[in-house]
């Protein structure tokens, strides 16, 4: 039996960051032990934020750089960018046609963006393109297209999922056939929001990220940046209210957990004493994974190579598919 599909995408908008990597990137890549792993590079998604084409070609290839140095082989899964497989755009426009339009005024960004102007006082639609309106669509399009199973995803994620999978069952009532993929949302296992340098979530949009391969020199002096209080150093201090236990605990085994809580409740525990604890834990785990990251991005032709061959597998699959619905459609009959 054929294994069942596992799918996800990370949008090219700026740095990868340690919340990337552990809300995405380490799952996914679990994941194709068991699954018939899929990776795409979400440049048509970035397209809502990003307009300025050298950014999005850096961040493009940084995003492949970054899959591989974190252990995904492009022989044995698929990676490609979803810009290059065209099959995405024209499935985007047939689900249109399927997709009520109050599903998109539920959607969590498009409520969100809308409150926030609300309560600035502002038109409730400023600032709103209709990529941003339409996102869980093409976000459909990019599941429905490769018979997807299962998306691993965070909890602000779930419900793209859960729209996909309305969408994918309107059209497979409407034409009485199991056309598409009724996929499922799978949760990281820890499920918990990673915490960022302010102690809010980890977000580009909140300006708190840790990149996952700043230099060294440039990783301590960030770390040493994140907000504590003011407590003195001889004072006992709660490991579990500080942002900075908070982020090294996700990367500490359990021994080096307790060994570092100890040190917070005996007293004699200087932030800056917890934070170089934090940079230490960083550079031993990404240390290695960085050096691959700088070898393949002083290696663009390797990357076009990586993608180009991720495209013509992906046009397969992603043909299949539109055939299928075209049939079925009487579109190009």
């Amino acid at each position: 039996m054929s294994k069942k599909v596992s799918l996800t995408g990370i949008k090219p908008t700026g740095q990868v960051h340690i919340g990337n990597y552990l809300g995405a990137i380490k799952q996914a890549l679990q994941l194709s032990d068991q699954y018939d792993a899929r990776y795409f590079i979400a440049d048509y998604h970035a397209l809502n934020i990003v307009k300025d084409k050298q950014e999005m070609s850096d961040s493009t290839y940084g995003v492949a750089a970054t899959w591989m140095a974190c252990g995904l082989d492009p022989s044995k899964v698929l990676l490609y960018r979803q810009s290059d497989v065209p099959e995405t755009f024209e499935l985007s426009t047939f689900l249109m046609g399927f997709t009520a339009k109050g599903l998109m005024n539920r959607a969590h960004a498009y409520k969100d963006k809308k409150q926030k102007n609300e309560d600035a006082g502002k038109d409730s639609d400023f600032g709103v393109n209709m990529g941003l309106y339409t996102y869980p669509v093409l976000m459909a399009a990019d599941i429905l297209l490769f018979n997807t199973d299962i998306v691993p995803v965070g909890k602000d994620q779930v419900q793209h999922v859960e729209i996909t999978a309305d969408i994918a069952g309107a059209i497979n009532h409407c034409y009485n056939d199991e056309l598409l993929t009724i996929p499922k949302p799978i949760l990281n296992s820890s499920s918990e929001v990673v915490q960022g340098m302010d102690g809010r979530k980890m977000s580009k949009s909140y300006d708190n990220t840790i990149p996952l391969f700043m230099a060294p020199k440039k990783l301590r002096k960030l770390v040493m940046k994140i907000v504590t209080n003011s407590q003195e150093v001889e004072e006992v201090k709660d490991p579990e209210t500080c942002n900075v236990f908070a982020i090294y605990k996700l990367f500490a085994n359990e021994q080096e957990q307790e060994a570092l809580k100890e040190r917070y409740l005996a007293g004699g525990l200087g932030w800056g004493h917890a934070k170089q604890e934090l940079f230490e834990m960083l550079e031993a785990t990404f240390a290695d994974k960085r050096e691959r990251y700088d070898e393949l991005m002083n290696d663009k032709s390797y990357l076009d190579k990586v993608l180009k061959e991720g495209a013509e597998r992906a046009r397969e699959i992603s043909s299949a598919t539109m055939n299928r619905l075209r049939k079925a459609s009487g579109i190009g009959c």
